[in-house]
């Protein structure tokens, strides 16, 4: 004969105690991750809202003779135009004044 058993009639037995010590682990675990994720978003929040740095570019930039720009790169005091004639020309980023010439050979 079988006897039909309700939870309520179960009693709660007491948990062993790595039981209870991997209960908790995972308790703590999930509160750690659930930290670490919002920290991670408010962190993304602050840094996406930053402005963002100024650049203060000269309004034209004077090129030599028969040059054509091919590229374009800033430095932190510098800007770079490379033409098309393999040369780089680089300039002064607050005044626009040319600095230095390189001109690129090929091996």
């Amino acid at each position: 004969m079988t006897k039909d058993t309700s939870l309520d009639d179960i009693e709660n037995p007491s948990e062993p105690a790595n039981l209870k010590f991997l209960r908790r682990l995972v308790t703590l675990l999930t509160a750690t991750m659930i930290l670490g994720v919002l920290t991670v978003i408010v962190l993304l929040v602050i840094r996406l809202n930053a402005p963002a740095p100024t650049l203060t570019l000269p309004d034209q930039v004077t090129l030599p003779d028969g040059a054509t720009a091919s590229a374009f790169t800033i430095g932190t005091d510098w800007f770079a135009v490379v033409t098309e004639d393999d040369q780089i020309l680089i300039y002064d980023q607050v005044t626009g004044t040319l600095r230095q010439t390189v001109t690129l050979t090929q091996d």
